[in-house]
């Protein structure tokens, strides 16, 4: 077996939990987390573009599915990605693991606290400075593929019905 590669995703400043901070009542939001430079979010009424795998893997329709995919990055930045072959039941159990792990108490969630330096684990993704401003929320990174990237420290600790529900989207372990 060969040793595990020591790959870096980049690094994160330690900040505190969106959660903790609301815990603590401050009455207002924290001026690092509001951004007036900022345009008003915009509210789309149309649909998001929908990209077809197997329209892109198909030589004779995969020049027009890649224009769709060009517009939908260039265009919205996002897409739906239909025909991937992911069961709709699986993908249904792990978004509510991911909702149940996002509702387990601070304490448990400070189990996947990002470690200094690092992106992965609960937190927020790469902060740079104490001015940088931040989204108001918190997320868990995790890298799943390819399996020699993976922390080992993290996934052991995840629930087990949110890390079998991991380990069945994985093709390989």
């Amino acid at each position: 077996m060969e040793p595990a590669k020591s790959v870096s995703l980049g690094s994160s400043l330690l900040v505190p939990s969106v959660q903790d901070l609301i815990k603590t009542q401050l009455g207002v939001v924290p001026s690092r987390y509001l951004r007036p430079d900022q345009d008003q979010p915009i509210v789309f009424d149309a649909d998001v573009p929908i990209v077809d795998l197997e329209k892109l893997i198909d030589e004779a329709t995969m020049d027009s599915e890649l224009a769709v995919l060009h517009s939908a990055c260039k265009d919205w930045g996002f897409f739906q990605l239909v025909n991937h072959g992911v069961s709709p039941a699986l993908l249904e159990n792990m978004k509510t693991q991911v909702q149940e792990f996002f509702n387990l108490p601070m304490e448990e969630k400070q189990k996947f606290w990002q470690s200094p330096g690092d992106v992965e684990g609960f937190g927020h993704l790469f902060v740079v400075s104490e001015e940088q401003k931040l989204d108001w929320a918190d997320l868990f990174f995790l890298v799943t593929q390819p399996p020699d990237l993976r922390k080992p420290h993290l996934l052991p600790k995840l629930p087990l019905p949110f890390r079998e529900t991991h380990w069945r989207t994985t093709p390989s372990r």
